[in-house]
């Protein structure tokens, strides 16, 4: 089939190499390069890397309301454009420019978790269950009707980077059912997403990685696991940056300290008095350091008794 790309992180990736392996990619979108890393030098999205490396046909474009950018795609003649993250409202010239429309591969159960940020949502809400949804793309946010879906238990301790591993090669296998099925015309009806259940996962801001220790420590938890890699939780240690990495709640112990206390260290982890129940934390980060164990951290400063906020 002919298949038109548009795509930008990380995330994407398996969807491009499947799409690769089993389609014709007449052409690929990602967005703009961006200011990146320490210098902020504008770096190439992963997408774009991939396909130059693919020598695939790419475009850049800074909107699709512009009648040259649609140009390029109508140029392209792809059958069915498939979209994965790709971080551009699709305008309805483009939607209905391909004989198949538009499908998007979505890290979430729809309706549940519409939106920029599924997967870190999911785990700060302690869902169990997650997935992706082949979704026929229209002029909503994530409000099309879904070809199929496919079903993911959340692994205790899953943090943001796994679940976003997990699910990504899910999605390029799904995806590449549905295409299989609408080619041979066997694809089922489509199903209109309920009203019922229908959740929004807004993008995540950076000031949400900031811990508020009288939330209890299952919130906190969830918290931490859910900002790795990025943001990452954070909070202050001696009035400077401490990145928190790794935690798991303890649902012992009395509250015996003001929120936010260290408790002690035992063994690698150092012990947080949390406002319900206690966080043992057990990778952290300094500014300008690597991660290290928070008992490494202990070797170099005496923890019990100071207070993080």
């Amino acid at each position: 089939m002919r298949t038109a790309f548009a795509g930008t992180p990380q995330f994407a990736l398996p969807a491009l190499e499947a799409l690769r392996a089993h389609h014709q990619i007449v052409g690929v979108l990602t967005q703009p390069d961006r200011p990146g890393g320490r210098g902020r030098h504008l770096t190439a999205s992963p997408v774009k890397r991939a396909a130059l490396a693919a020598r695939l046909p790419l475009a850049q474009p800074a909107t699709l309301r512009s009648e040259a950018a649609r140009r390029q795609l109508a140029d392209w003649a792809p059958e069915v454009l498939v979209v994965v993250a790709y971080g551009l409202l699709l305008p309805p010239e483009v939607l209905a420019l391909p004989r198949f429309g538009c499908l998007n591969i979505h890290a979430s159960l729809l309706p549940r978790w519409r939106g920029a940020a599924p997967i870190q949502r999911a785990l700060l809400a302690g869902d169990t269950e997650s997935g992706v949804s082949i979704m026929q793309m229209d002029s909503g946010l994530d409000t099309g009707p879904v070809l199929l879906q496919r079903r993911l238990a959340i692994a205790a301790g899953a943090t943001g980077g796994s679940l976003h591993d997990a699910l990504a090669p899910l999605g390029a296998a799904a995806l590449l059912e549905a295409l299989a099925a609408l080619a041979a015309g066997t694809q089922p009806p489509s199903v209109p997403q309920p009203a019922a259940g229908a959740t929004y996962a807004p993008k995540i801001a950076k000031s949400e990685a900031r811990i508020d220790w009288t939330k209890d420590a299952a919130h906190i938890e969830r918290q931490v696991r859910a900002f790795n890699p990025w943001p990452v939780a954070e909070t202050h240690l001696d009035g400077a940056q401490l990145r928190i990495l790794e935690a798991k709640s303890l649902e012992n112990g009395a509250k015996s300290h003001d929120p936010g206390t260290i408790v002690g260290v035992s063994g690698e982890s150092m012990i947080v008095q949390c406002g319900s129940g206690r966080l043992a934390v057990t990778q952290v980060q300094r500014p300008g350091r690597k991660p290290v164990s928070a008992g490494d951290l202990s070797h170099s400063r005496a923890l019990a008794g100071r207070r993080l906020g």
